[in-house]
């Protein structure tokens, strides 16, 4: 019987375990995918043995080449292979920006994973100016930012060609919303982009389109599919993410590929705009990304958004300077009530000028202690003093009663 109870143990603690694991396999399978605005059903696939499969992802313009290959049966990511659209004509650029750390060629390598930074001022907006420059014309009317994980946008952008020897502004400063800006076709071999901006800005990608280069292959997705299965093709993501998934074959061969039609997108339910900060407000709409601040209150109108500016300039922010109007770099606070002592009101602090203060109360009050100690210590024989004199009458009187009356 005690081995019946044994192994029913074992068995509830087994199975408790493997839905501990399944939760936290579906946790992180939902966080990885609600970055993906959209994602295409991929099913009756007509093979027999694994086969390499592609899936032409067409008419969707990629800010982000991340994708995530979900296997329907096991809930599991399978590795995949992005098969880039390639373009002749493609016209060589060279980038130029003020402040950029540390090099404004990561913002055109190709690679999501490296960035440009771009620090603040200690007063005021941010601002800076990115130099595109083609060995040829390049005709555009779109520029992509792609923005580091939870980072704002700038707060305003201008762009400028250089047309018949001299710079035309072809979008006037204006606030920026969207990390896709579209503007009046332009044919120019120099672009200025201007642009100005409240909290540290870091962009990975800085894309010009050349509209006058030809693309001679479309893009497409790989991946080893199973017979018997599905799958979902997550795409179009706001933010890099990177899908744990096992061992992938040779993806990049094109030999024995199966190329499947072209599957319709469809819009991801699971998916949740990038706010790290879980205020309501999307990180790059957010004028502080790092705190939460739902009201967006801004007093200064410099871009940052009032608890996460430094209006003292002591290198704390709002949110956790305890004397956000004096500076106060070292946060003291002697009596431990949350304000700063060098704005904490002088009667709350009497007794931090005044450090005798505490120790003559002490004094005082041991003085008082000891006061009445002695006195009751000396009042303790005369009571017994007394009640042994008033025990003494009584028994006197009890020995010699007082004399009848003579008169009576």
């Amino acid at each position: 019987m005690k081995l019946k109870n044994f192994l029913a143990i074992i068995g509830a603690i087994t199975l408790l375990t493997g839905v501990i694991l399944i939760t936290n396999a579906q946790g992180d399978l939902g966080a990885t995918l609600s970055a993906f605005r959209q994602y295409k059903v991929i099913d009756q696939i007509n093979i027999s043995v694994p086969t390499v499969v592609e899936i032409p992802i067409e008419n969707i313009y990629l800010e982000r080449a991340s994708f995530a290959v979900v296997n329907n049966g096991t809930n599991s990511f399978e590795p995949y292979f992005f098969k880039k659209g390639t373009t002749t004509n493609k016209i060589p650029v060279t980038i130029t920006a003020i402040g950029a750390t540390p090099s404004a060629n990561n913002m055109i390598d190709e690679n999501n994973q490296t960035y440009s930074e771009f620090s603040l001022p200690e007063e005021g907006l941010g601002l800076t100016t990115i130099t595109l420059k083609g060995n040829s014309p390049i005709t555009s009317s779109r520029l992509t930012l792609v923005l580091e994980n939870h980072v704002a946008l700038p707060t305003s952008i201008e762009i400028r060609a250089f047309v018949n020897e001299n710079y035309k502004i072809i979008l006037a400063q204006q606030k920026l919303n969207n990390t896709i800006v579209t503007f009046p076709k332009t044919t120019a071999t120099e672009w200025q982009i201007k642009l100005s901006y409240g909290q540290l800005l870091r962009i990975s990608e800085f894309r010009l389109d050349q509209e006058n280069a030809v693309l001679t292959t479309s893009q497409a997705i790989r991946f080893l599919a199973q017979p018997g299965n599905t799958y979902r093709v997550y795409l179009d993501p706001d933010r890099y993410v990177s899908p744990p998934v096992g061992e992938a074959g040779n993806l990049a061969s094109d030999k024995d590929v199966v190329a499947l039609s072209p599957s319709p997108s469809q819009s991801n339910l699971l998916y949740q705009i990038a706010d790290i900060d879980n205020d309501g407000v999307p990180d790059t709409l957010d004028n502080c990304v790092s705190a939460p601040n739902p009201d967006q209150a801004d007093v200064n109108a410099n871009g940052r958004g009032d608890v996460c500016d430094d209006f003292d300039k002591d290198g704390v922010i709002n949110n956790v300077d305890n004397c956000p109007d004096l500076p106060n770099r070292n946060q003291a606070d002697e009596d431990s009530d949350g304000i700063g002592d060098v704005c904490d009101e002088e009667e709350s602090r009497i007794t931090e000028r005044y450090k005798w203060i505490p120790w003559a109360g002490i004094g005082v009050a041991v003085t008082v202690l000891a006061t009445l100690l002695i006195i009751t210590a000396k009042s303790k024989p005369n009571n017994t003093e007394g009640e042994e004199m008033i025990t003494k009458n009584s028994a006197d009187t009890t020995t010699n009663p007082p004399p009848e009356n003579p008169t009576t």
